[in-house]
Order: C-alpha cells, then structure tokens, then sequence
C-alpha cells in the first residue's frame, strides 16, 4: 500500500479523483448513505468529505459498485472475450466469471488457451473456471474428446482461474462416476460451480454433499428455496433462452427467504437482447419491479458474487476496494449514466485502445462434414412418434408421443411440427440425428447453427429437407455460424469462425447482424417464446430435461438412455 493513499484516506492529502455529493450504497450495512468517494491509482481510500486533484459533481445521484455476472459463456455471445468485454461495460459489467465450456468442447486445451489469452488485456475483469464436464455426458460426439482431471490441472495456477466449471455430470456425481471425482478432488480446495436441473430431496443433499457449491439451473421459487436450504448458492439466471428470475425470486420473496446466498448470471444472453433489455443491471431493474430492496437487488449483482468467489478486492464501495463504480440516476432503471473501471471513466476512445490478434489459427476451421444428402435426413411415420416439444420461455422440453403429419410412411412438418437434425461436424462419425420437434415454428425455410451446447455440432430445424440441407452446407463452407435457408438457397447468415461459436467482427455489427435474422427468423414463423437461434442451441444439450437429440438420435435426459437410433 502506497504511503499516499492512507494520507488521502485520512484527508491530509487531495486524492487524484473524488466523486462529490452522491449517495453510496452501501453493501456491507444496506443503507444509502449521502457522502463523496476519494479514489487513487483506481482505488477507493475513502468516505466521507474529501478533495481531490479531479472532482466530479453527483448531486442527486447514486454510486453503486461495479456489476458481476457470477456465470458466463462469453462464446455464447459470438464475440471474441474483448469484444464482449467492450459491450457489457457501457451496461455497468464489470466482472464476469466465465466457463469456457463451449470452446473447450470443440478445441480442448487450445480452446481453454485462448479464452484465457484472449481476456487477459480486456476493459473489464474475466475470472475463468475450469470447464468440468466435457464432453458433457459419455453419449456426445465433440471436437475435443475428453477433457480430464490431469488436462485440468495445470490451470488450477493461473491467478484469473477460480475453479472448477459448472459440473453438469450431475447424474454421474451421484453416481460416484469415477473420472467425475477426480475432478471434483482435483479441485476441493476452490469454488465447484453445480448444474442440476430438476433434482430434488435427498439428491440435493448428495451432490452438495460432494461439494458443488452453487447451482444456476433452478426454474422456480420452490427449487431454489430447496437448494438454497440444503446450503447452495442460487444463481438467479436471466438470459436469452431461460429467463428464471421472476420464478425464483417471487417465490423465495413469498416464502420470506433470505437473499444472502443469491446472486445474478445471464448464462447466455445475445447481444441484441443486452443492447435492448441490458446486462446484470437488467436483473437489477428486474428484481426491484418484484419487490427486492434496491440496496439489496445492487448487493446481489456485485457483493455477493464477490464474495462466494473470493475476489477480496471488488464488489463494494468502501476503503481499500478497486474504484469500479456506476453512477445512477434512477436506482429502479439501474441504467448507468457513467462507469468507472478501476477509477478511469470507461470512454469510447478507451475502449477502442484495446485490441487483441489471435494467435491460433486453426481455431478458425473446425467444421468438417462427411458426405450427407436429403435421405440423411429421413425420418419414418409411424402410428405415433415420439416428438420433442419446447417449452415457451424455457430450456426445458417436453416429451410428447404423437400422431405425425405425412404421407407414404415418411413425416412430412407442417405448421405444427418441424423436423430437427443435428450433423456431427468433426469429421468423425458422419451420424445424422433426426426428430419432430413441435413450438418451434418456422415455416417455408430452415434454420441451422454450430452453436449446439456442449458439442457443438450443427443443430439445424426446417420445414423440408432441402432449406435445412442447404444450411447445413453453407455452415461447413464458412466454418460455422448462423444460416436462414428458403427456397433451397441461403437468406441469411452470420459467419462465426473461432471455433464455430465466436465472430472476428466488431461486436456492434454482430449484434445488428443477430437482430436482423431474429426478425426474419420471426417473419418465417418462429414463435414467440422461442428465441430462434439460443432455443435452438440447446436442443442437443443431453443434461437438461426431458427429451434431447444428439447426432446418435433421441434422448432421453430422465432415463440417460436414447430412446431410438
């Protein structure tokens, strides 16, 4: 500690920045207390009445601290880590804990080597966890093959990796699986991130028990109220595909639950939605309208995450704390009239001082399909077919046995089912998974993506074989992506070449270019309640009830077993 800074906290010396006239919240004593806040080399040393070299007026204002979203996939927003850094800050982000499982999942070590390359020199803070579960069950096919505990371990050192990623092989933690408790002995000294949908009674107490330590999969106030006795910390999500926040804070509010052990992650949220509706500060806003108190709603988005990850030094306005800081307006819209990152006010010509080259070429070809045609792709009538139903809002779905439209023996969709179909795309098996899948919409075309959590093979939904073919083969020529196919000729596309999940643009084009084939992608149909590319994404994830497909064919996430071939 510099002599300077206790002689400005003591006020014998002017601090090199000092926030006149605002109101603090704080989140140590929940109140809003009316004082500046001295800041030098971008730390607070002080509040209370304070001179500084630099002096910004916030009469009628708020200081608040700095915002974490406690679970990211940076990948999921199709930007590279700066450029998704770039984004969130201008909404009050300023620190995120990512798990890279999507990239590790496709490249492995070099995918792991990327993520924390890439978001070493980035405008806000990366903390990373260690992705734990690749692939994400035994059944998937990935670019990467198995990620073990001996390949995990050298990243336990770095000084940004805080532990162990979101371990979605709960069904094999209770299992005693025994490469799954390598990994969770591995790295018992640190945070253990959990993912356990749907799990109940003695089941949560087994896999706290094995020392998952959080979970951010819980859809209601009554999951969460569950989990969060048994000692878990819940993370309130509210993203793009799963939006759980009011379900679970109107149910924890209801039954007078404590909030001490919540805190707000976005999971995976697109650009568009984050320029439209916000980041954590979305949450925020959010949360007060259900009736969380403001201070306490503020806490939540930074202190809490700061604390049940150990970042000693973030999270809070108060003496010795890094000078990441929002001021506020209007505390109920959490929208921030300035953001300051380490006492330096995040400005456009800052943020475009960043800049990273990628070092690793061959993250940029990772698409490779073998030989396919339209009889790939087709899929029998019977009398009733087992059919993949979406949930509206959710990343649940549903298992239905219906009755399918065709004819000849062959199922033909039509404005109540499309056909879905995920391609492996490393070159490995050349399988074809195909399945009817109903809620989702779309009509007179196809839309395909590599974007396919966690594997990442192509997942592709249409209403006829040639639009969801010729997607399929415009993502393997530009190396993965967004595709929109109708009339058996491409409308649309996003092309996301590192690693098939992340842009090389500039993340204001990519979030125009995402909003514009959302709209199309509803001009054909998709419904309301279904986001057309991040719902889509998740179909083949085989960790997240009830039916899922895989490139192998139909799953069944209840009974960890594929329902046909």
């Amino acid at each position: 500690m510099q002599k300077s800074m206790i002689q400005a906290a003591k006020g014998e010396i002017r601090a090199d920045l000092v926030l006149k006239n605002g109101s603090v919240l704080n989140v140590f004593s929940e109140e809003i207390v009316p004082c500046d806040v001295a800041i030098v080399d971008g730390r607070i040393v002080g509040l209370g009445s304070y001179e500084g070299e630099r002096e910004i007026d916030c009469t009628g204002r708020y200081i608040a601290p700095g915002l974490i979203d406690a679970h990211v996939h940076i990948e999921s927003s199709m930007v590279s880590p700066l450029e998704f850094t770039k984004y969130i800050i201008r909404k009050g982000t300023t620190g995120i804990v990512a798990d890279p499982h999507e990239i590790v999942n496709v490249s492995g070590k070099r995918g792991m080597d990327y993520i924390l390359d890439a978001s070493e020199q980035v405008p806000a803070d990366v903390y990373v966890m260690v992705p734990s579960s690749v692939p994400a069950t035994n059944i998937d096919t990935n670019g990467a093959g198995k990620f073990l505990a001996e390949d995990m371990a050298q990243y336990k050192s770095h000084p940004r990796v805080l532990g162990l990623g979101e371990m979605m092989r709960f069904v094999d933690v209770l299992n005693e699986d025994p490469e799954t408790l390598d990994k969770l002995d591995a790295f018992s000294d640190m945070v253990m991130d959990g993912h356990a949908p749907g799990i109940s009674q003695k089941e949560i107490q087994a896999y706290r028990m094995a020392g998952i330590q959080d979970d951010h999969e819980c859809s209601t106030g009554e999951e969460a109220l569950e989990k969060l006795r048994a000692g878990f910390h819940i993370l309130v999500r509210e993203g793009s595909g799963a939006k759980n926040l009011e379900g679970i804070l109107s149910g924890l509010l209801k039954n007078g639950a404590s909030l001490d052990q919540c805190m707000f992650c976005t999971d995976d949220k697109h650009l568009e939605d984050i320029e439209k509706d916000g980041h954590i500060n979305y949450c925020v806003r959010k949360a007060i309208a259900l009736g969380v108190p403001e201070v306490r709603a503020y806490k939540m988005a930074s202190w809490n995450a700061a604390r049940f990850y150990g970042l000693k030094d973030t999270g809070a306005v108060g003496p010795g704390y890094r000078a990441d800081l929002l001021i506020i307006d209007d505390l109920k819209e959490a929208v921030p009239s300035m953001v300051l990152k380490d006492g330096r006010i995040v400005e456009e010509a800052w943020l475009d001082s960043f800049g990273y080259e990628l070092k690793d070429r061959s993250l940029l070809r990772t698409v490779r399909i073998r030989s396919m045609s339209e009889e790939d792709l087709l899929l029998v009538k019977k009398e009733k077919n087992h059919v993949l139903e979406l949930v509206p809002n959710e990343l649940l779905t549903l298992h239905k046995i219906e009755e399918l439209p065709g004819r000849h023996g062959v199922f033909i969709p039509d404005k109540d089912y499309a056909k879905l179909a995920v391609v492996e795309r490393y070159g490995k098996n050349g399988k074809v998974g195909v399945c009817p899948v109903k809620g989702y919409g779309i009509q007179s075309g196809a839309i395909a993506t590599t974007i396919s959590h966690d594997s990442h093979n192509i997942i592709a939904a249409g209403d006829n074989d040639r639009d969801i073919l010729c997607a399929v083969r415009e993502l393997e020529r530009i190396h993965g992506g967004y595709v929109i196919a109708s009339g058996g000729k491409v409308v649309d596309e996003l092309p996301l070449a590192i690693g098939g999940l992340m842009s090389v643009d500039r993340a204001e084009a990519v979030q125009k270019k995402t909003g514009e084939m959302v709209q199309k992608a509803r001009s054909m149909g998709v419904s309301e309640g279904v986001d057309p590319f991040i719902t889509l994404s998740f179909m083949a994830l085989t960790v997240i009830p009830e039916l899922r497909l895989t490139e192998a064919g139909m799953f069944d996430v209840t009974t960890m077993q594929f329902i046909e071939k």
